[in-house]
């Protein structure tokens, strides 16, 4: 009799921006989906702006693509391969497509600011290995964000530092924001050891809350 194949669950790594997701999913060593390529392009008329500025607030699920990426999670998944937008954070646009292919590998990280908004929904599919938020010290997020960011040219110096002092205000509701959803607060290490954990099959699949309102990410 043969065994079942090991079905494929996903790892969500949330937390603020600048916090070391990218570079904690690297550690890993197992496939990363990054959930930044599903923003919406900077035409989109549906774009939420910074309450009282002419910004876009990127920092808003409402920027961001939750249904394309909730498809391309499953997709992998279901078939190990899915296709994903190459999105160019400086000009705010979609400049292609790729394949993305897990092969047969049964765990995958998908990471990025917005990766809480979607706990519930991959709960619901049983994909769910575990949701983890990184968390730490608000000023240490501020420089490395503002760090890597002028180094990639993301935006402009002016918005790079209004968004900075915006985020490092706001980063404990950040936090807490993404835990109501269902992400578990964390170190990266303490990340690590429970990534490891699902990949040698024990899941702690974390409890899952109602998704909060559209919007702003954290609390006034």
């Amino acid at each position: 009799m043969t065994s079942s194949p090991i079905p494929t669950r996903v790892v969500l790594l949330t937390g603020p921006s600048g916090s070391g997701k990218s570079s904690l999913a690297a550690r890993t060593g197992l496939p990363v989906l990054r959930l930044d390529d599903f923003y919406k392009e900077g035409d989109d008329p549906t774009l939420p702006l910074v309450a009282g500025g002419s910004d876009i607030d990127w920092d808003s699920p409402r920027s961001w693509d939750a249904d394309a990426a909730v498809a391309a999670i499953a997709d992998l998944c279901r078939t190990g391969r899915t296709t994903v937008p190459v999105y160019d954070i400086a000009t705010s646009s979609r400049v292609g497509r790729e394949a993305f292919d897990i092969d047969r590998t049964p765990l995958f990280v998908a990471e990025g600011i917005f990766a809480a908004d979607i706990v519930a929904r991959c709960g619901e599919l049983g994909v769910l290995a575990d949701a983890l938020c990184l968390r730490g010290r608000p000023s240490v997020t501020f420089r490395r964000r503002l760090a890597r960011d002028l180094r990639e040219g993301r935006k402009s110096v002016g918005f790079l530092l209004r968004r900075g002092w915006r985020l490092m205000r706001a980063e404990r509701g950040i936090v807490a924001r993404q835990t109501g959803l269902g992400a578990y607060p964390c170190g990266k290490e303490e990340a690590l050891g429970r990534v490891a954990a699902a990949a040698a099959g024990r899941c702690r699949t974390p409890r899952t809350s109602q998704p909060a309102a559209a919007g702003r990410p954290s609390s006034p």
